[in-house]
């Protein structure tokens, strides 16, 4: 017999493990987000509109690919979330913050697509540092 019982183990309340399944959900769908853009940027640079006199003038093409990178990265952070990883939960809030800061780069660019994608970053970032997360 282990020296821990069973019934000395906490268990995750209802809510942490709710907020880890939406946390890996949305990161899911934000990578899947980021993929589309960055596809579309690398493929179709004439889709996006770019604001003039912005101070940050880069290359739609460039963005594209690190949307793309991240995107993906995104999905497999969701993934090992939903897997149990604990890896996974740190590299999900390192990789919405840089989600979010790519996206406030490419404002210019997609603004309501930008702003909505920040916006899901926040939430991820709250959802995955609540309390009773770790138990989870």
């Amino acid at each position: 017999m282990s020296q821990y019982d069973s019934r000395d183990v906490p268990r995750a309340s209802g809510w942490a493990i709710g907020g880890i399944s939406f946390a890996a959900t949305m990161l899911v769908l934000i990578g899947v987000f980021q993929a589309l853009d960055g596809l579309v940027a690398i493929f179709n640079d004439s889709f996006f509109v770019v604001a003039k006199n912005y101070t940050f003038d880069l290359d739609l093409t460039a963005w594209g690919w690190i949307h793309l990178i991240l995107g993906i990265l995104l999905i497999f952070a969701g993934w090992g979330i939903f897997s149990g990883k604990t890896w996974a939960v740190i590299a999900g809030i390192t990789l919405a913050v840089l989600s979010a800061v790519a996206n406030f780069f490419f404002i210019p660019y997609y603004p309501f697509w930008s702003i909505l994608v920040i916006g899901l970053d926040v939430w991820v970032i709250w959802a995955l540092t609540r309390p009773g997360v770790a138990e989870a």
